[in-house]
């Protein structure tokens, strides 16, 4: 069934108008308690044993494949019902007693990275799980929850602080070479254009299932090494990016079925590996890093290497490192967070 798709015919509307609910774009606890009441007739208690089997399923009203959960329109006897579905969190005290009675089934892999459906008949069911094995001591930081804080990169702060961190770094790319030379994920490869200067290769993002569209993720990875971030970028990029946006979208719909007005296409800056690399997300989806202090939108980037070609090697960007990260460690060391404060 799609969301929003009526299961009720026109005979089964009540008689009895309903006052309207204010819209609201976010699911809560308060949506319950926000709309009339029908005219005329008082609030019913819900009753205390609730039995799906008397729920009578209208349409789904809404679906969020990030926070998990899901809205639905039913009736309960004579009565409308709405009934908001989400994903409990995890019980960590039992966490590790419920993984030994797990099933894994393997959906994913390349290099040191694997995705697996997980079964299980304890308390969790049905999860999608993400493996990095071997992990290095740099992996672990990067999933620790660790306070944020906010780095306003200067030109001459990249320069000093950020590019030395870049240079440094000892993350592999050896993943992103393998989809590069189809030695993985060839099987998977949504569009390719071979070209070494403008091309490059389009596959889901691990974090999609490919099942639900409207948490459609791919990432479209370039041939060309030599590009690190937005910062490298400059209007003879132009022919690059203008191909990766056109032929992606253009792919996107005739293999998906979804539009161009239905994607945010967009970069990360800081990325989370520096070898250039495109984003292309359902809008309906709210993916993690699209928020303002980390998402630049492509179209935006076109246009504003257009109007100056050294437009990121000027530009003070704004973003989020981490207590304890690389590149946090390397602003401490210059006393960037001591002078912030002063």
């Amino acid at each position: 069934m799609k969301n929003g798709e009526d299961l009720r015919s026109d005979a089964d509307e009540p008689d009895t108008k309903r006052k309207k609910c204010e819209d609201t774009e976010t699911v809560g606890n308060d949506d319950a308690h926000s709309c009339d009441t029908i005219p005329g007739q008082q609030s019913q208690h819900s009753p205390s044993v609730f039995a799906f089997q008397d729920f009578k399923l209208i349409k789904v009203l809404r679906e969020d494949a990030r926070q998990k959960f899901v809205t639905l329109h039913g009736s309960l006897g004579p009565n409308d019902a709405v009934v908001l579905l989400e994903r409990k969190h995890f019980d960590v005290p039992s966490l590790e007693k419920c993984l030994r009675h797990t099933t894994c089934e393997e959906t994913f892999h390349n290099d040191i990275y694997s995705t697996f459906d997980v079964f299980s008949g304890g308390h969790i069911s049905h999860m999608k799980a993400t493996l990095i094995h071997p992990a290095t001591e740099k992996h672990i930081a990067k999933y620790t929850e660790r306070e944020p804080f906010v780095i306003r990169e200067t030109p001459e702060l990249y320069k000093r602080v950020v590019l030395p961190c870049i240079e440094e770094s000892k993350f592999s790319f050896q993943w992103v070479y393998n989809i590069l030379e189809k030695k993985t994920e060839s099987e998977r490869i949504v569009v390719e254009d071979p070209d070494p200067v403008v091309g490059f290769v389009m596959v889901p993002d691990i974090k999609w299932d490919r099942k639900n569209i409207e948490a459609l993720y791919l990432i479209a990875i370039v041939h060309q090494h030599n590009i690190r971030s937005i910062r490298d970028l400059t209007n003879e990029h132009l022919p690059l990016l203008k191909n990766v946006l056109h032929k992606g979208q253009k792919a996107i719909q005739e293999t998906y079925g979804v539009t161009s007005d239905k994607l945010r296409v967009y970069f990360h800056y800081q990325p989370s590996y520096y070898h250039l690399h495109m984003h292309f997300t359902h809008v309906k989806f709210e993916a993690p890093g699209t928020d303002a202090l980390r998402a630049h939108l492509l179209e935006d980037v076109i246009d504003n290497i257009t109007l100056n070609s050294e437009f990121y090697q000027q530009k003070t960007l704004s973003y989020v490192v981490r207590e304890n990260d690389a590149l946090y460690n390397s602003f401490q060391d210059k006393n960037y967070f001591r002078k912030e404060s002063e």
